[in-house]
């Protein structure tokens, strides 16, 4: 249980972004902070300041994470890369695309131009960036084009040089006029060298220059030019913090560190994709006394990415695995083309790993038992549920239930738990298209043969494409199939299965006579099942979820009037009396077995009405 109070004591006074979920565990909010400690605190503290939207948006708040970066701007980027990703509904005000300026350095043409751009694409250019201030950007071009003399103007060089006369800049000594042959190309190439320098974040050498200049100018009395130096000096300041959140290769890829004591350790997997970072997850090892970071490393890797459908080009990692040639070769095989297994030594790529290390013993110090209940709670249970059955493996549960309370017409739920997890997106719903009135193990036949059908459809379609790797909800089959019943509904699964031709565990939710879960029914046998196990219990959750979604999607279609309760059939009963009836008797199956004078007692019936009833059930 996420105790809010509990959680914002352990929060850091450092930079950083912070993510708020709500009861369905939807991301609703994502902001950035200087002090993640202070701005955090301030949603759960009492204040008149808060406007009806955060005051609505701090009631639905159930639990909040958060990611700590070295400083304010790398927030501010990774804050933006997360809204875009995840869209949540409160960020009203940065679900506009505005984009961060760059400076692009056309290091694809001859003589290449230093230019402010709003957009990183992947051409043969160098991109620096995304800044936080287009005004500083702008100033640190000017400067560069003032220190460096690099040409501002569009002209096709060298092909149109000569052809018209040099510029402004060349005659204000900001540009040695190469369009003129003033200058050639290696002394240019020697100019644009020095910029990229600068740009690279080497600009202790430039600072220099500038305050002696400033210091220069103020001792001759010339405070106009002093001033102006001392401007600039403020833009590059703020300009060269170096950015390390974004990468300008637009490349996939998962930066892996850990952090450990003597018996623990938490590894953080930040997910960078098209070049920016959008999300992150940890994970508790328990560590033996004989690993070293190699080892635990290695098995990590091993064991996370032969679970995860998806394997990027790329892998930053903390120190070397083991076998790292053949890991390497094992996921390009997974993935279908070259994935390069990379230890970062120095430069922005050092940072990153460094950051994510820094996140890793973030989260073990603070919320090492947390995250043992946790993967007790949600994988333990999933092992434990593999253990009972005999299967060595449990990743994806798919749980099946049928709802047609009080109507004719039966609707289907699909819910996907993995990693002992809720999946919500992948989630399906099915609306009974072949069975009249309420038959569960026909209704149940259509869904499952819908389900299974339509995925081996999809993943033909895919193979012919030659996109097999791109799984999509309906071809990620489960590892175990849950049906919410016992020998009838595990049946009609398993019959359904061997028409197409596929072999997945099946096991039936047993309830006893209380409609509490029991045990499982598997291989023609009832498994019990230890009721104080986390395993019990993630079945009794899985369970509940199959029924309430079902219900659920089954109110909703009640509620725009496109189920027709067979109680409309009835002479002499109306909206009013079949709402008056189901409140009283709960469900259509009680409303069949009342006499007539347990159905006079209902409120809106009389003698007359209670009789048609009665008699139309028999």
């Amino acid at each position: 249980m996420f105790d809010i109070e509990e959680e914002l004591k352990k929060l850091p006074a450092q930079p950083g972004v912070y993510i708020m979920h709500d009861a369905k565990d939807e991301i609703i909010y994502v902001g950035k902070a200087i002090s993640l400690k202070n701005r955090v605190r301030q949603y759960f503290q009492s204040s008149r300041n808060k406007t009806a939207k955060i005051e609505q948006m701090v009631s639905r708040i159930v639990r909040f994470e958060y990611i700590i970066t070295d400083s304010e701007l790398e927030a501010l980027v990774l804050e933006c890369n997360l809204i875009k990703e995840h869209q949540p509904r409160y960020n009203t005000m940065l679900k506009d695309d505005k984009a961060y300026p760059y400076i692009k350095v056309t290091v694809s043409e001859d003589f290449p131009r230093v230019m402010f751009s709003r957009t990183m694409t992947k051409d043969k250019n160098k991109y620096f960036g995304p800044y936080t201030s287009a005004g500083a950007v702008k100033d640190t071009i000017d400067l560069i084009h003032k220190l460096y003399r690099i040409r501002t103007c569009n002209r096709n060089l060298p092909k149109d040089m000569g052809k018209e006369r040099p510029c402004l800049n060349y005659h204000i000594k900001q540009c040695d006029a190469p369009c003129q042959g003033f200058v050639t190309r290696e002394q240019y190439e020697e100019s644009i060298s020095q910029a990229l320098e600068f740009l690279n974040g080497r600009y202790d050498g430039i600072l220099n220059m500038l305050e002696q200049k400033m210091a220069d100018a103020a001792e001759r009395m010339d405070f106009e030019k002093a001033i102006e130096y001392r401007e600039l000096l403020s833009s590059v300041k703020q300009v060269a913090q170096k950015q390390k959140i974004t990468s300008s290769n637009m490349e996939d890829r998962d930066i892996i560190a850990m952090a450990k004591d003597e018996t623990d350790a938490v590894v953080q997997v930040f997910f960078v994709r098209e070049g920016k970072l959008i999300g992150r997850d940890h994970f508790h090892v328990t560590v033996g006394t004989a690993e070293n970071n190699q080892q635990i490393l290695t098995s990590f890797v091993k064991q996370f990415y032969s679970g995860t459908p998806f394997v990027p080009r790329e892998l930053w990692v903390q120190t070397e695995l083991e076998d790292t040639e053949i890991i390497s070769q094992w996921l390009e095989t997974k993935r279908g083309q070259k994935v390069k297994i990379v230890v970062p030594r120095k430069g922005q790529k050092e940072r990153l790993v460094e950051l994510a290390e820094k996140n890793a013993a973030l989260v073990l110090s603070q919320d090492k038992e947390k995250i043992k209940r946790e993967e007790l709670r949600t994988i333990g249970a999933m092992n434990q549920i593999g253990s009972l059955i005999g299967l060595e493996r449990v990743r994806r549960i798919e749980a099946y239930d049928i709802s047609n309370t009080s109507g004719l017409e039966s609707v289907g739920s699909m819910i996907v738990y993995e990693d002992g997890k809720p999946k919500r997106s992948d989630y399906r719903k099915f609306k009974i298209q072949t069975v009249k009135g309420p038959n569960d193990y026909a209704s149940m036949r259509e869904v499952l043969t819908r389900r299974f059908s339509h995925g081996l459809k999809e993943a033909e379609t895919l193979k012919e494409k030659g996109m097999d790797n791109h799984l999509g909800s309906f071809t990620r089959f489960p590892d175990l199939i849950m049906m919410d019943g016992g020998r009838g509904q595990v049946n009609i699964a398993l019959e359904v299965l061997e028409s197409l031709q596929l072999e997945i565990p099946v096991c039936g939710m047993v309830k006893d006579d209380n409609h509490r879960t029991r045990g499982l029914y598997y291989n023609n046998v009832e498994v019990p099942i230890d009721k104080h196990s986390e395993g019990f219990r993630l079945i009794t959750r899985i369970q509940d979820e199959a029924h309430r979604f079902a219900i659920e999607y089954h109110r909703s279609l009640r509620g725009k009037g496109q189920v027709k309760s067979i109680l409309d059939d009835i002479p002499d009963i109306g909206p009013a009396r079949r709402r008056a009836l189901m409140r009283q008797f709960k469900s259509l199956e009680a409303v069949k077995d009342a006499t007539v004078e347990e159905l006079e007692q209902v409120p809106e019936m009389n003698r007359k009405a209670a009789q048609s009833v009665y008699r139309f059930f028999r």
